[in-house]
């Protein structure tokens, strides 16, 4: 839209219907019709939101909201019509697009330097709308630059050598950007669109803007996140890579203590004020930051296997004609089931079309799978999470006993992998029936994987809910819970176990002055998008109120 059109008020119409086979030009005439206006009405028009619609079987379409740019007093001399479809829900106000830079930052905050730590979505967009605000920022990660961090990989891709501080979980990007690098979220916010804006800057589709299933790749984040990295750096902040936290120097403060410095592997950083972005895996610097004062509480988290089936039979489940991926794409899904039966619910998560199936581990002795593709979803095969919610019914009581039922159960799919990296798998029949597979593969986990009892090394809770995950989905997609069906590994790290409490409104972690925790490892994101848009939050939090 121009300028001029920004300035009109902005109204969203919804759900508009749009065929497979139809030019996006119609949308205005039905856009138009849905508000009760004449198309000369509509001063401007753009797409806020698209998406696949396939629930019925090969009749696929779109379904679209819509942005209008209409006159600003379009409530006080506009139809009957668009009022009625304003009381309808068909059409709503659009709240304005938030910026990531603070207006008037505190005054408090002339000369102050803030640490960021951990370049994921949180920490990098924390830091990005405090530098965006005039605040000096230095990012510290335990991991390397994104060009270090992928040879590393790649050693242990080929040899099993794996690097604990440079790894799938750690590095520049933080674990999401070996993901699917899925940046949709159920999560509203003003924040959303300038986030996106930012990463189209750097190089990001455009279309992830009003995509549905809005998606960068791997790949493709190879080549964003360094040129946010730079575009970071001409605003002056300063990244630190391969300093790892290890404690802090704090004073007793009017309200709370106060972090003065950082103790790092690097030496001691000075600051005046954190935000601690650390991610839910680093559980050596959450128990050095829980031993110095740092409050911490249990939370239930998520916990299951990642399943992996032929991209076609997916395809074909979901389209009805496997022909139409290849106008659309390759088809993807989002499913879940009820508690019932004695069984808690289940959902898929982090699927991942023509994607791959990884590990996502630091430690040595662990075995962990996560899923992740590239921006052209190349694979032939699919996977996602298959998982249910756990908690301290399962784990025990304690603020690390969900970790400690984790790596228990990580290290025993290590075991039953070989001991090298290799996974456990298992076919879908087989793991229904409680018996082995006799046969396993292909598959996409480049450390390859061994026939293994899946079924035996999940507890029976959870176990009980897969099981009925996977009665349900087979009746949604033909062959779900068939013989191409490949459980492999177990997915425990798709959200933490820990959670750092903070005040709603400061977003001040609880007994401190001037320390911020965000994002997933802080328990208060689920993705990549959610994650930033906590970040950024935050860091709104601190130049409106100040140190």
């Amino acid at each position: 839209m121009s300028e001029s059109e920004s300035a009109s008020a902005q109204w969203r119409v919804l759900n508009l219907p749009l065929g497979l086979d139809e030019d996006e030009s119609v949308l205005l005439g039905r856009a138009a019709e849905r508000a009760g206006l004449s198309p000369e009405e509509v001063r401007g028009l753009r797409i806020g939101h698209k998406a696949l619609d396939a629930r019925k079987r090969g009749r696929p379409r779109f379904v679209v909201h819509v942005d209008l740019a209409l006159d600003a007093k379009i409530e006080d001399w506009g139809s009957d019509a668009f009022r009625r479809a304003l009381g309808s829900g068909q059409v709503a106000r659009r709240t304005a697009p938030a910026s990531l830079a603070w207006a008037a930052p505190h005054a408090s905050l002339q000369g102050a330097r803030v640490v960021v730590v951990g370049s994921g979505p949180a920490g990098l967009l924390a830091a990005l709308a405090l530098a965006r605000s005039g605040v000096a920022v230095d990012v510290l990660d335990r991991g390397p630059a994104l060009r270090e961090r992928g040879r590393a990989l790649a050693r242990f891709i080929g040899s099993g050598e794996l690097d604990p501080e440079a790894n799938l979980l750690f590095g520049e990007g933080g674990a999401g950007t070996y993901s699917d690098g899925k940046i949709y979220t159920r999560v509203d916010h003003p924040l959303e669109a300038p986030i996106l804006d930012e990463l189209v800057a750097c190089g990001a589709p455009a279309e992830i803007a009003y995509d549905a299933r809005a998606h960068i790749g791997t790949d493709r984040l190879h080549t964003v996140l360094p040129r946010l990295r730079g575009r970071m750096e001409a605003l002056g902040v300063k990244f630190h890579w391969g300093t790892r936290v290890e404690g802090w120097v704090w004073a007793e403060g009017a309200g709370g203590r106060r972090v003065r410095a950082l103790r790092t592997s690097a030496g001691e950083v000075a600051c005046d004020a954190v935000f601690l972005a650390a991610g839910h895996s680093a559980r050596d610097t959450l128990e050095a930051l829980a031993a110095e004062g740092l409050a911490l509480a249990a939370t239930p988290f998520q916990f299951g296997v990642r399943i992996e089936h032929p991209q076609s039979l997916i395809d074909g489940g979901r389209f009805g004609d496997p022909g139409l991926a290849a106008r659309l794409g390759p088809a993807y899904y989002g499913l879940a089931s009820r508690a019932g039966a004695g069984s808690p619910a289940a959902h898929s998560f982090c699927m991942c079309p023509g994607g791959q199936i990884v590990a996502a581990v630091n430690q040595p002795g662990l075995l962990c799978t996560n899923g992740m593709s590239n921006s052209r979803h190349s694979s032939p095969y699919a996977n996602a999470a298959l998982v249910t919610t756990v908690g301290p019914d399962e784990t025990g009581p304690g603020v690390f006993a969900g970790m400690d039922w984790r790596e228990r159960l990580e290290r025993s799919c290590f075991e039953a992998g070989g001991g090298d990296f290799a996974a456990p798998a298992q076919r879908a029949p087989d793991f229904l029936a409680g018996r082995a597979s006799e046969s396993v593969g292909p598959c996409s986990y480049k450390r390859g994987i061994r026939p293994g009892r899946i079924d035996q090394l999940l507890p029976e809770r959870v176990r009980g809910a897969l099981a009925r995950a996977l009665a349900h989905f087979d009746k949604r997609i033909p062959g779900y819970a068939g013989s191409e069906a490949l459980l492999v590994g177990i997915e425990s790290r798709s959200s933490a176990a820990i959670r750092m409490p903070r005040d709603p409104e400061s977003r001040r972690a609880a007994g401190f002055e001037n320390l911020y925790p965000i994002g997933e490892g802080a328990g208060y994101a689920g993705g990549i998008m959610s994650a930033a848009i906590d970040g950024a939050r935050s860091a709104h939090a601190l130049l409106e109120r100040g140190l």
